[in-house]
């Protein structure tokens, strides 16, 4: 078989090069052990949900969506079986309001749908009735819904093995409905070929070989997951699906599968680093102090550095008595990480990469399928503070803003097979963001940023702020938040962070404390409380934020700096009962406009 040129394809090529007996594995709800599916299984189940779409009556161009609480098989199954039928999939993030179900149903005239354990059946049914085009839902698990293998039939191979041969790689795959953090989310329309080429241009960039143990725990509806899962089939990689909420502890799934590679986002990261840090609190004596020794070696740490004499003793030293218990934490066999979806702070990377466990990070977006750049694991091929390289067929230029940065500086424009088609339904939000030019397709990305030249003549990316994030205080100056913001968040008793400013005479900012490392630095400070309301507004409490922000405030301008800030109680999260209520969307991006509303009085208290 010749490379993979639509998405389905890689299920095949897997079959054909390097087929697993444990392909992709899961614990199915309520149930502790793993399941397994070869690829010869997945192969199977994919043509038998094929047949019965067919006899469904299903043709090409119809639109299924796809919507799950966590990964799991059959969502990939039912994905390449739908789209290698010509039809195309909508996958839905399961924690958006019912509001916006029926909005994405109608939208894109979804006409059938599966879905996986819990309320989904019923938030989906709920839409349904105001969806006409909606006819059919199936459940991944077995309830009053129908199940999704009461579709299956024997009959009807052929039909499928003809209609698998007339789909091209530009025709569209896929609609992702972008969670956006402003305004009513918009369909990203991306064909085969925008995917396929992404998942090639990383090949040789992820440190992944036939056989590999690969977590998956990123919502597959999101694209960068949904790219990474295309990547691992690929590489005939085996992945086992989990949750966030299963990762950690002695029985977690790092330990259980013990993997050698996952993509997260740099939330994830933080926590892990917050609880080392606050083990680290709990040591007394010698333990504590080889603790935080070992922690302060990785801050001088760059990639490629090399040390050597007494400085390599020392970090020799450090990995035997410290970060071989880090490393030990994430199962002991991790060889990378790949970051992205938001900004990873400096302080994460360098402390787990010195630490022995490779931290990088990527750039893209829905609109990119996703990948636009992506720092490698092998020599010179990161940068820390950048998101590496230009993929392998992706241009990046960088078009000027004016006075408000320097010429170096400005909007990010990309180009490559990897572009989306454009908007559904929207050809006006299309022609906002794809611009012709010298002949190609460049998107508009609404992220500033610079190229900074590399040790080997490559051109690092390195992202300074959103577009549309940009604060412009009452004296008409402009704030980037999210530097600021990530600085924050890098002390371990920092959860989120939020800058406030526009229109007002100076910058202030909205913290939500890290809970749990909070109560233990007050109680080693024998700070007396009994409500989480008394701990936010204790002196001592204040004047240790204080000291927080006094740290970073030299690193910025003057009119960047911090001059208030008020405790918040969190957590700020992306399933509230209430969606639309949600401080962060579903790639824990900040919903600044809802924060603004939830805190107002908080923020007028400020200024």
């Amino acid at each position: 078989m010749n490379l993979p040129q639509r998405n389905f394809d890689f299920i095949y090529y897997q079959l054909e090069h390097a087929p697993r007996e444990k392909a992709f594995s899961y614990q199915a709800p309520g149930n502790t052990n793993w399941t397994s599916f070869s690829t010869r299984e997945m192969v199977e189940m994919m043509n038998a949900t094929s047949r019965g779409l067919i006899k469904a009556g299903i043709r090409a161009g119809d639109k299924i969506a796809l919507v799950s609480y966590k990964n799991r098989p059959e969502w990939l199954i039912v994905d390449w079986a739908i789209q290698q039928i010509g039809a195309v999939t909508v996958p839905v993030y399961p924690t958006i309001s019912a509001r916006e179900y029926e909005y994405i149903f109608q939208d894109a005239g979804v006409i059938m749908a599966f879905c996986g354990s819990g309320d989904l059946t019923q938030k989906v049914e709920k839409a349904a009735r105001k969806t006409p085009s909606l006819r059919n839902i199936f459940a991944f698990d077995r309830q009053k819904t129908l199940h999704w293998k009461t579709l299956w039939t024997k009959e009807g191979q052929h039909e499928v093995e003809r209609r698998r041969q007339e789909v091209k790689p530009e025709q569209l795959a896929t609609l992702i409905y972008t969670s956006g953090t402003t305004g009513k989310p918009k369909g990203v329309m991306l064909s085969h070929h925008n995917m396929v080429s992404n998942v090639l241009d990383v090949q040789e960039i992820i440190p992944i070989q036939a056989g590999d143990r690969v977590l998956s725990f990123l919502p597959l509806c999101h694209s960068f997951e949904r790219t990474a899962s295309l990547s691992y089939t690929y590489n005939s990689a085996e992945v086992y699906f989990t949750g966030t909420d299963k990762l950690g502890g002695e029985n977690g799934d790092l330990q259980t599968v013990k993997p050698h590679f996952f993509t997260t986002v740099p939330r994830l990261l933080e926590k892990v680093y917050e609880k080392i840090y606050a083990k680290g609190l709990e040591l007394s004596g010698i333990k504590r102090a080889l603790f935080f020794w070992a922690l302060k070696l990785t801050e001088d740490y760059e990639y490629d550095k090399t040390h050597t004499g007494l400085a390599a003793l020392k970090r020799k030293l450090a990995d035997k008595l410290v970060y071989s218990k880090w490393r030990q934490a994430l199962g002991g066999e991790v060889r990378g990480i790949l970051t992205g979806a938001a900004a990873c702070p400096i302080k994460i990377a360098r402390t787990f990469s010195a630490a022995g466990i490779p931290i990088r990070e990527g750039y893209g977006l829905t609109e990119s399928s996703p990948g636009l750049t992506m720092a490698g694991f092998l020599p010179h091929q990161a940068l820390l503070g950048t998101v590496g390289t230009p993929l392998k067929q992706v241009e990046i230029k960088i078009d000027p803003m004016g006075d408000m940065y320097g010429p170096q500086e400005g909007e990010i424009l990309a180009a490559g097979p990897n572009i989306m088609m454009g908007y559904y339904n929207k050809p006006e939000a299309t022609a906002e963001v794809i611009e012709e030019r010298d002949g190609k397709r460049w998107l508009r990305t609404g992220d500033v940023g610079k190229l900074i030249p590399g040790p080997q003549g490559q051109s690092f990316l390195k992202i300074t702020d959103r577009k549309k994030e940009l604060l412009k205080t009452s004296g008409g100056k402009y704030v980037a938040p999210t530097p600021i913001e990530s600085a924050l968040k890098e002390n371990f008793l920092v959860e989120h962070a939020m800058l406030v400013g526009e229109n007002r005479k100076f910058v202030s900012a909205l913290i939500v404390p890290a809970w749990e490392n909070l109560k233990n630095w007050a109680a080693s400070k024998e700070i007396p409380w009994e409500k989480a309301e008394e701990l936010l507004i204790h002196p001592r409490v204040l004047q240790r934020f204080q000291r927080i922000i006094d740290k970073i405030n030299p690193n910025f301008n003057h009119v960047e700096q911090i001059k208030k800030f008020t405790l918040v109680n969190g957590p700020w999260d992306m399933s509230k009962s209430d969606a639309s209520e949600a401080e962060l969307t579903p790639t824990l991006k900040l919903k600044r406009r809802v924060i603004l509303k939830k805190y107002a009085r908080e923020i007028e208290n400020m200024y």
